[in-house]
């Protein structure tokens, strides 16, 4: 699996842990995903750089270090105060019905895929 691949896995992971108003350590979000946490970073960077890229809240902002409950260093606002307002941000946003944008809308930061099925 590439990165983008391994990076629409962890979004399904976090929209989980906004729907339950939950923040994860990185440990927490490698086993949810099987993925080894040294690697979590450059995994998570086109979540970011998506979120960015559409106007959205920070989605990554959930992901934390056990020690310090705040992101890691590779995290675009790692201020206690910043981290908090997006944390609030994420929670507000519903990014159930956004939808995952998979691993396309991650590479190019396109429309997210939507299965409109009924």
């Amino acid at each position: 699996m590439n990165r983008y691949e391994r990076a629409s896995q962890a979004w399904a992971v976090l929209a989980w842990a906004d729907r339950h108003r939950q923040t994860m350590t990185y440990q927490q979000l490698g086993q949810a995903t099987g993925m080894h946490t040294a690697g979590l970073g450059r995994v998570l960077e086109p979540i970011q750089d998506y979120c960015v890229a559409r106007n959205l809240p920070p989605l990554t902002v959930l992901v934390v270090q056990k020690d310090t409950g705040l992101p890691g260093s590779g995290f675009s606002a790692a201020q206690a105060v910043q981290v908090a307002t997006d944390q609030s941000k994420v929670f507000e946003y519903d990014w159930l019905k956004h939808g995952n944008p998979q691993v396309a809308g991650l590479e190019n930061q396109a429309a997210p895929v939507v299965d409109e099925t009924p």
